[in-house]
């Protein structure tokens, strides 16, 4: 499988980031309250600590491509997806590292949708995180991305247990507020000051609102 690790290893790491990532597991009766607790856990910086602590130089080998490997599966792929696209935002929160992975997150992503592994993972809360990329990587196509994942999003809302379907809608929207963003600058503002790029006049109102849609995760 390469980067010197065995198969066993690697089954035991992924299942180590799918365990940690998504506490209520396979259940499909998961209580709405909870889980939307948990995706705010996830989503709003409750993870940062655990994951600087115990997957830090697991974060950084994906971020070198030493864990490309894991893609060989659907679950592997979804795990490798956390480690580029989520855990970087927790362990380098505040600096360009933290989206510096966007792009091969994105690909991974892109390559699972065509290939049948997000359809093979089935549960919705697996799905979501999966596509997430392709809200968040900045660049050429953006808004077409944009819009595979809000028609994605309909899908999985439209198939989740009916008591979660009410969140998973309300991430419909929010896929919907990030897209009229990209419409109007072509970019993730409130990554500008970090990422060195000076903001327009039409940005600069936007960020004094605070009012950022990837901050809405299940708050309506």
């Amino acid at each position: 499988m390469g980067d010197d690790i065995t198969d066993s290893n690697d089954a035991r790491q992924i299942g180590e980031v799918l365990d940690f990532w998504f506490p209520e597991g396979r259940a499909l009766d998961i209580d709405p309250d909870r889980h939307a607790e948990l995706w705010r856990w996830r989503m709003h910086g409750g993870a940062d600590g655990a994951i600087a602590a115990r997957f830090g130089p697991l974060t950084e080998r994906g971020a070198a491509g030493g864990l490309d490997h894991w893609s060989a599966t659907p679950e592997g792929r979804l795990a490798l997806i956390v480690v580029l696209d989520q855990f970087p935002r927790s362990l380098w929160r505040g600096s360009a590292r933290a989206w510096a992975q966007d792009t091969e997150a994105l690909a991974q992503a892109e390559a699972g949708l065509d290939n049948g592994d997000w359809t093979a993972l089935g549960l919705s809360w697996f799905q979501i995180t999966f596509t997430q990329p392709l809200g968040h990587a900045e660049g050429p196509e953006h808004l077409a991305r944009i819009d595979r994942l809000i028609a994605l999003r309909r899908d999985i809302a439209t198939r989740a247990p009916a008591p979660l379907r009410p969140l998973y809608a309300s991430l419909v929207d929010q896929a919907g507020q990030v897209r009229r963003i990209i419409a109007s600058f072509g970019r993730h503002p409130h990554r500008n000051a970090i990422l060195g790029r000076r903001s327009t006049p039409e940005e600069e109102a936007y960020l004094e609102k605070g009012a950022f849609p990837h901050q809405r995760v299940f708050r309506g």
